[in-house]
């Protein structure tokens, strides 16, 4: 009786030993995509680097001089429809730096922020293939989509949120004057914070439908709760498109939520998309 509980223990070291291991070669794998992530940030690093004139001057300055893409629009579609004050004249403050290695960390920043959003792509590679192995052969087929769609997402998001996001932003609270005694003195740091912080979560606020598409993949989101809840949506949105942009501007409000609206309506047809091929799944299984 003895021998057979030393065979059994033995045997329950064993794979529990196997088991280590196989943990401990998960990590590694995540080692090394993460070791590549890193190399790929640092070449995009060292490419914004080279390019850092062009990166400085019309990047980040981009939305605070008047001729930026966006102000033009804004002017001709002020002089279009009539409307007074929608053209941007004047944006009222000064970029200062009160850090002896302020300018050297700006560009050490700048070129990290502008190597993730370039490198971001093959961030998403890079997290596909660490999931890849741990997916059914259906699973990988649904999913194979996955960084192309959550790239075209992300850049749009950027976009959006770089061309329309910040301008109205900087533009509405460089304008903000409490007293003619206040002079607008803004830090580097904190206009390029703002910059980054408006345009990548605008890019990551985009990847809502595939956020849904995972929920609803793991049965957690059913477009009937999405469809139910769209009133609530709605008033979310209305508070982050506030937040986003501090403004009592009806037209700004409406232009940075108008996106928000259809990103959360595909949503809910990417959720009912995922519904209906599960509901005929299960009826295929059950008439088998």
């Amino acid at each position: 009786m003895s021998n057979k509980k030393l065979i059994e223990a033995i045997k329950n070291k064993g794979k529990s030993i196997e088991a280590e291991m196989s943990f401990f070669e998960h990590l590694e794998v995540l080692r090394w995509h993460i070791i590549r992530s890193v190399i790929a940030i640092f070449v995009f690093a060292l490419l914004a680097f080279s390019f850092y004139d062009f990166v400085f001057n019309q990047i980040i300055m981009g939305p605070k001089n008047l001729d930026f893409w966006t102000y033009r629009m804004m002017c001709k579609v002020g002089d279009l429809l009539n409307l007074d004050g929608f053209c941007v004249e004047r944006i009222p403050f000064n970029i200062i730096n009160t850090e002896l290695a302020g300018q050297f960390m700006l560009q050490i920043n700048s070129c990290l922020l502008m190597a993730v959003a370039m490198g971001f792509p093959y961030l998403l590679f890079e997290i596909w293939l660490f999931i890849k192995p741990a997916l059914t052969d259906i699973e990988r087929k649904s999913a194979s989509g996955f960084v192309f769609y959550a790239t075209i997402l992300f850049v749009l998001g950027a976009l959006f949120g770089y061309y329309i996001v910040v301008p109205l932003s900087v533009n509405f609270l460089a304008n903000v004057s409490l007293s003619e005694e206040i002079t607008n003195q803004i830090t580097i740091d904190s206009y390029l914070s703002t910059i980054a912080t408006l345009t990548l979560g605008c890019g990551i606020i985009f990847l809502l439908p595939i956020l849904i598409f995972i929920l609803s993949k793991l049965g957690l989101m059913t477009p009937q709760f999405m469809r139910a809840s769209r009133r609530y949506a709605v008033v979310i949105i209305l508070i982050i498109a506030a937040i986003i942009t501090p403004t009592a501007d009806v037209i700004t409000l409406l232009t940075v939520s108008a996106p928000m609206f259809i990103l959360y309506e595909l949503s809910i047809s990417v959720s009912a998309n995922v519904h209906r091929k599960k509901l005929a799944k299960e009826k295929e299984f059950y008439n088998n």
